[in-house]
């Protein structure tokens, strides 16, 4: 008996390739939705994070920091970090993305991004996210903020991109990841003193802002 395909990937069969034209339509739509809002920052987060919780104050605060100076802001469209940063761009009164993904829990798009666009296959997503970005700000999240961290600094580290600002927010939080990357992956000589020059961690939204602002000009 033939199993039922259960996963995205599993449906990419010879006998199935139609679908390589629903993955070139998600991208051209991307495409031409996201080059129209110019210069922008993409900030990551727990989809999980209270609204009272101290990092949605952090990340709405940065996210409406960056929009007065200009920056428009790409989230992944959800609920916690995610819409604390719609939320801060829609008040600066600049494009707020939100880049949708269809999952079965927990991502629901939110009401603050005045852009928003679905998505069905992550990888589309993750190249949008890299490829509009003139920085990436990182609050604490999980293993999908986590591979946002570390496809960027893959990208940037193999010259497969330019390279931008990787700021994470919350020392308390990223102090241990970055004790280990240091104490284990650098000792180990798996990675050198200049990959770890990559990632900034920088707690006072304003001095983020100063900070993504020495690399870019608007």
């Amino acid at each position: 008996m033939m199993m039922e395909k259960q996963y995205i990937v599993d449906a990419l069969s010879t006998d199935e390739s139609w679908r390589i034209f629903r993955i070139m339509a998600e991208f051209v739509d991307a495409v031409e939705e996201l080059s129209k809002i110019g210069n922008a920052v993409s900030i990551f987060g727990s989809a999980r994070e209270d609204q009272k919780g101290e990092y949605y104050k952090k990340a709405e605060q940065v996210a409406h920091l960056l929009g007065k100076e200009g920056f428009s802001i790409i989230t992944g469209g959800g609920p916690g970090i995610m819409e604390a940063a719609n939320k801060g761009a829609s008040k600066a009164g600049i494009p707020s993305i939100g880049m949708n993904i269809h999952l079965p829990f927990e991502q629901k798009p939110n009401s603050y991004a005045n852009v928003s666009i679905d998505y069905k296959y992550f990888f589309i997503r993750k190249v949008m996210f890299v490829k509009y970005a003139m920085a990436y700000v990182i609050l604490p999240g999980g293993f999908g903020t986590m591979d946002e961290l570390f496809e960027a600094l893959t990208l940037i580290q193999t010259k497969r991109i330019r390279s931008f600002p990787v700021i994470l927010m919350g020392s308390e939080y990223w102090g241990g990841l970055m004790d280990w990357l240091k104490n284990t992956m650098l000792k180990a000589k798996k990675i050198s003193e200049a990959d770890l020059d990559l990632i900034q961690i920088i707690d006072d939204p304003a001095q983020v802002v100063r900070q993504i602002q020495k690399y870019v000009i608007l």
